[in-house]
């Protein structure tokens, strides 16, 4: 299977990203020639905005701007000199407001992104060890990033989830000083919050616990002088928790503030912390404004302005309570998120709000699952009543038919997020298809399977009948597999879409580089089954090639590829699947925006190869074909080892021999933490011994022939394929014999020598199999699910390598 590099992520949000633009929903202009809040002009029309950051609406506050312009009459449009060295004579006023509203002392940054990098690299020392929610927001992560070079450890936990917390805790305090957990005390999507008083006890367990919130969404609309959530359930800022708000955002200004009580920790941050100490600082206008802004925070007029917004957001609750839109968190934030689970879905119903005047946010991967993608509504003092129970009214209306014209249905939206379904309004399949859905091989037509699956990999009938006997009855749960064979047909019994899918506990960085599968195969030892997960897969972890058979120029084509897509959701969820991997596609692959507005994410593969020998007859003639430059590397490389070494076709092995097969392949499996997947059980190789259809091309030095260096698996698809499925080497012996080209040299060979016209060399080292003449191909695969947590997990682990 694939690796995620870095690149490839950034791919992948690039075309999600690429595909919500041209859907119109992502990267707009706002037009107009002012902006009051209430409403936004988008695309030449008002719009009532429920999109905003700025909840109590000081952005608007006509002292904050008369502040703003008197600041920059006074001081000019900027301050350009670095802070360590001077600063904007308005700053000491500033700082003075912001020290009196947080009560300790504080540090104003530029904004909050600079402000993570400069502050948690001068607050967490080499000794110490961060541990991240995965929902923590991106510039907390990108900050704490920057610690690899340190070799501090970076963990993860699922969201929330303190049990998963406190075991990170138990492995690291007797081994780090500080162990600092990082999250956000509102979160900015589903508006849900950090359990700031668990976390506080658990601290009193583990006195090295230490705490880095995040509450840029919390701050103003909550608390005492407006410090935010956090400190509202603080009370008092202990010594070990560093409290981040901003200056932006609902405080209406610019800029961020650091608030520490700890006196050591402020002065080490204070004096130098990195961008804090070079970046730019605010502008005059950012500043005056900010002035402005905390005056008001130090007033009694705060609370009134926070009284504003409850009723507002009261109503709004209230509203939706009596609807069955999936709100995804109910709670006193004004951070609302209406899930459509399908990207396609959440595009639809923005534009349909949009249409009737409202303008929402469309909340996509990678702020949330791509699966989760949903409307995410902010409430802010500018909205009105009447324009919030219109917003309500509007969606109760446009919802089941942005379900209805994107195909889905509510209860697939419940089980995205978790919910139990209040309706059930199913989607509409075609009555033309029949969909049989089989439990065995053996349920299926041979012939019919081999006209339209067969001639490729090892899964044509007889082939997937071998599987299904492998991988069944053995003693680790690793090795039994689940087969489910989909035909869907049209009205004449003609199959329109054929496939297999498999249930398998897979490896969660098995998508991951081979650092990291190094790194949690340590923990493996103790923990076998350590961040391992359920996969439903197109094909399974045996085969590679085209799993699909699927007419496209068929008028039922497009709704026969939605019932597969159906089908595999109501069995991820039937199965208890965390992920579905639709793998082997070309690179221009028509199914690409279906599966993109089904909430599938792109990643590629390795390349696979394979070797076309359409009237090639000899060895010698098959050389001769290929390029001046690998017929050098086979009579450099290859040519010079054939007097070292003994070939052999074994159809039927001893004993013996199957236990170096066995030895040898798990030689090969252990290294390749490339594609870092369970070993295979005992069995399989006991039945290819059996199976007529597979052979054994086994290397040996000449005259000893109890030394096996390397074995090929091969198996033969009905004369049409040879499929070299797997390989076994001596390490020790691998360079002095060639070994693995030597194996790559006698698989060609025997291909000819069977008249099989054509080989699958299969993923991986595809470098050393183009050198002999293989024909590489660009492959992808589509991963769907609703937790962000391995892929971001195995991100922030990639980071430190």
């Amino acid at each position: 299977m694939a690796k995620i590099k870095h690149h490839n992520f950034l791919n992948t949000v690039h075309e999600v990203f690429t595909d919500a633009k041209q859907a119109g929903v992502l990267h707009l202009y706002a037009g107009g020639e002012s902006f009051s809040g209430r409403t936004i002009e988008v695309g030449g029309r008002e719009l009532y905005h429920f999109g905003t950051t700025g909840y109590l609406g000081l952005e608007q506050d006509v002292r904050l701007k008369e502040a703003a312009k008197e600041a920059i009459d006074k001081y000019g449009t900027q301050f350009p000199l670095s802070k360590s060295y001077i600063s904007n004579p308005l700053y000491k006023e500033l700082e003075d407001y912001i020290r009196e509203m947080y009560r300790h002392p504080i540090i104003i940054t530029k904004n909050s992104t600079l402000g993570h990098l400069g502050v948690i690299p001068s607050a967490v020392e080499d000794s110490d060890v961060i541990i991240l929610d995965h929902q923590v927001h991106w510039s907390v992560q990108n900050a704490a990033k920057m610690l690899k070079t340190r070799s501090v450890p970076i963990e993860m936990i699922r969201h929330n989830h303190l049990d998963m917390l406190e075991d990170k805790i138990k492995k690291y305090q007797h081994s780090k000083r500080h162990i600092w957990y990082m999250a956000d005390g509102i979160y900015s999507m589903y508006g849900d919050y950090a359990p700031v008083n668990e976390l506080m006890e658990l601290s009193k367990k583990y006195p090295q616990l230490h705490f880095y919130f995040d509450d840029v969404h919390g701050m103003s609309w909550v608390g005492e002088k407006g410090t935010g959530y956090v400190l509202d359930k603080l009370g008092e800022l202990p010594e070990n928790v560093l409290l981040f708000g901003t200056l932006s955002k609902t405080f209406g200004a610019s800029g961020a503030v650091l608030a520490c009580s700890n006196p050591d920790r402020y002065d080490k941050i204070k004096t130098f912390g990195g961008p804090l100490t070079f970046s730019a600082q605010l502008e005059p206008a950012s500043v005056g404004a900010a002035i402005a802004s905390a005056k008001i925070h130090l007033s009694q007029e705060i609370y009134e302005l926070q009284q504003e917004l409850r009723e507002r957001i009261d109503y709004f609750n209230a509203c939706l309570s009596t609807t069955e839109l999936p709100l995804i968190d109910r709670n006193e934030s004004p951070v609302f998120y209406i899930g459509t689970g399908m990207p396609k879905t959440g595009y639809n119903f923005v534009n349909r709000l949009m249409g009737e005047g409202f303008y929402v946010n469309l909340g996509i991967f990678p702020a949330v699952p791509v699966k989760n993608t949903g409307v995410r509504i902010t409430i802010s003092r500018h909205n009105e009543k009447a324009e919030i129970k219109g917003l309500v009214e509007a969606m109760e209306h446009h919802f089941p038919l942005a379900l209805e014209e994107t195909g889905t249905s509510s209860e697939r939206i419940f089980h995205a997020f978790t919910l139990e379904p209040k309706i059930q309004n199913k989607p509409q399949v075609s009555t033309e298809l029949t969909i049989e859905i089989l439990d065995t091989i053996d349920q299926v037509d041979e012939k019919q399977w081999n006209r339209y699956m067969g001639g490729q990999g090892v899964y044509d009938w007889e082939g997937l009948q071998f599987l299904e006997a492998a991988f069944q009855g053995n003693a680790c749960k690793e090795h039994n597999w689940l087969f489910r064979y989909v035909i869907i047909k049209d009205s004449n019994d003609t199959p329109i879409l054929m496939t297999f899918v498999v249930l398998s506990l897979w490896k969660d960085d098995m998508l991951a580089q081979a650092e990291i599968s190094a790194a949690m195969e340590q923990e493996r030892l103790e923990k076998p089954y350590h961040l391992t997960s359920t996969v439903l897969s197109l094909g399974c972890l045996f085969t590679e090639g085209n799993h699909l058979y699927w007419d496209k120029s068929h008028e039922l084509g497009g709704a026969a590829r939605d019932g597969l897509l159906e089908f595999l959701e109501k069995m991820e969820h039937q199965l208890g699947a965390k992920m579905t991997v639709l793998r082997d596609f070309g690179a221009e692959s028509t199914w690409n925006e279906a599966l993109y507005g089904h909430g599938f994410l792109r990643v590629q593969m390795p390349n696979s190869c394979t070797v076309d020998l359409t009237g090639v007859d000899s060895m010698t003639k098959y050389i001769e074909q290929l390029s001046s430059r690998n017929r050098r590397h086979f009579r450099k490389d290859i040519q010079p080892f054939f007097d070292l070494i003994q070939s052999e076709i074994i159809s039927k092995s001893d004993a013996f021999q199957i236990q170096e097969f066995k030895r040898l392949f798990g030689e090969v499996q252990k290294r390749n933490l490339g594609l870092n997947t369970f070993s295979f059980p005992d069995q399989l190789f006991d039945r290819m011994n059996e199976n007529e259809h597979w052979e054994f091309i086994v290397l040996t030095p000449k005259g000893k022939p109890k030394t096996i260096l390397g074995v090929m698996f091969c198996y033969t698809n009905q004369n049409a394929v040879y499929v070299p499925a797997f390989v076994g080497i001596d390490y020790d012996l691998l360079e002095t014999y060639a070994t693995y080209r030597q194996l790559l040299y006698w698989t060609i060979e025997r291909a000819i020598e069977l008249d099989i016209p054509k080989i699958d060399f299969g993923m991986t080292a595809s470098f050393e199999k183009r050198k002999l003449g293989a024909t590489v191909h660009e492959k992808y695969a589509y991963l769907q699910t609703n937790d962000n947590f391995i892929l971001e997990m195995i991100g922030v682990m990639e980071g430190q390598h």
